[in-house]
């Protein structure tokens, strides 16, 4: 009992941050027509996907500022924080006025938005896995970290119905004037909900215990005289570089392979699918990721974290291009399905790893920061402007259909090159004696 309400509470605010990141994603193209000017409907696109990624630039700095708080005071802080925060840039986002109404105001505020949920998200990724990881148990903190990768698998189910009921319940012109603005409202019912399970969560019992263990040692400052970010980069700069190459392959198969590849099906210079046939199929598709999730997490607590990251690396480098060029030779809904969901498993495989895998490469004290500075250092860079780069690059004249699949090639490139260089996972610091 005690397990399942700390990864309903943690998983909460991740599935919110990614339900957010997804619709937007799914409904670029009417967010690009109602903020943005330009009569160049590929223009818009590209600017909306740039908003999109904008909101990645300010995600290091939260991850400098709420990874470092909840080092200092602790993961429940932060936590609540960040669900409050991604609240905030949400509902801007859900009833800003469009670019008739107020003008150049409305993609200001457009960005604003984005910089909100981008700040809390920097935080929001470290303070969970960290307190998941703290929470559970030694031989099962594979299968239960994963959680918070499997609740991005329901995010997108979540957004993937909301838009595949927005777009065939309502007209084109029902959707671009007002009904794209529906799945962004219904996002704000999960605040309530998060908000109660994540104030009233205990704090974990092993930064419980490494707290004293460091006031005992002679270590342990004031929370507010704490420095984990100098300590994180003086002392675990190995951890940090070779987490990093780890977590861009993270990025780029998340972005690339669940979140943009419904949108870049639907083009008529790509795959001519409809947006009721790529939402359904990516619906269907999100229900094997959250099940793989799982299954590679549990998986992992047997043969170990790095023997599976190097082997799902392997698998996408290896299976990607082929499958592009599958769906290319036969573009039907059934052939869409099929690759959408090994699509899905094969990230799944890595990213149901990659929370525990690079969280345990650091110390209790440090790890909210650690985490959260690998993760968003490489979701800014590599993830957040896939899609409009990949829009771009398709639009010049001579650009690859499989350009996606390329991106994600290169990525697991870097990634199977440091999975051998990440440090072994940490000691636990149980500290059974400290009071809960």
């Amino acid at each position: 009992m005690r397990h399942t309400r700390a990864v309903v509470a943690a998983s909460i605010g991740n599935m919110l941050e990614w339900y957010d990141f997804t619709v937007y994603a799914l409904f670029a193209s009417y967010i690009a027509n109602s903020f943005f000017s330009s009569g160049d409907p590929v223009t818009n696109k590209i600017k909306a996907y740039l908003a999109f990624g904008f909101g990645f630039v300010a995600r290091p700095l939260g991850a400098l500022l709420i990874g470092s708080y909840g080092d200092r005071v602790g993961r429940k802080a932060a936590l609540t924080l960040t669900i409050l925060l991604m609240a905030l840039g949400t509902g801007l986002i859900a009833f800003l006025p469009s670019y008739a109404v107020i003008g150049i105001g409305a993609p200001v505020l457009l960005l604003l938005g984005r910089v909100i949920q981008g700040f809390s998200v920097g935080g929001e990724i470290g303070s969970t896995t960290a307190f998941l990881l703290e929470t559970a148990d030694l031989k099962r903190r594979g299968v239960i970290v994963s959680w918070l990768e499997a609740s991005m698998g329901m995010s997108n189910i979540l957004g993937a119905l909301a838009a595949f009921g927005v777009t065939s319940l309502l007209s084109g012109a029902e959707v671009q004037n007002w009904g794209w603005r529906i799945p962004f409202i219904l996002g704000l019912i999960i605040l309530p909900v998060g908000l109660f399970l994540r104030r009233s969560l205990e704090e974990t019992v092993e930064f419980k215990a490494d707290a004293l263990r460091r006031k005992s040692d002679g270590l342990e400052l004031a929370p507010g005289e704490r420095r984990p970010l100098l300590e994180v980069f003086t002392l675990h700069g190995r951890a940090l570089a070779s987490g990093f190459c780890v977590a861009i392959l993270w990025a780029v198969a998340v972005y690339v392979l669940i979140i943009f590849f419904p949108v870049y099906v639907q083009g008529a210079d790509t795959y001519h699918f409809s947006a009721r046939q790529a939402f359904g199929a990516s619906l269907i598709a999100n229900v094997a990721f959250v099940i793989s999730c799982v299954v590679c997490g549990s998986l992992s607590d047997r043969i170990g974290r790095r023997r599976m990251l190097f082997t799902s690396a392997s698998l996408l480098l290896l299976t990607v291009l082929p499958l592009f060029m599958v769906l290319k030779a036969i573009p039907t809904t059934g052939m869409l399905i099929l690759v959408q969901s090994l699509f899905c498993i094969l990230v799944a495989s890595f990213v149901g790893v990659a929370p525990s895998g690079l969280s345990e490469i650091f110390p209790v004290a440090v790890r909210a920061t650690g985490m959260s500075l690998v993760y968003n250092s490489a979701f800014t860079l590599f993830g957040g402007f896939a899609p409009a780069i990949l829009t771009w690059f398709k639009a010049q004249p001579g650009g690859s259909t499989y350009a996606p699949a390329w991106y994600v090639m290169a990525a697991a490139l870097v990634a199977l090159c440091a999975i051998p260089l990440l440090p072994e996972a940490r000691a636990t610091l149980r500290g059974p004696d400290v009071p809960v």
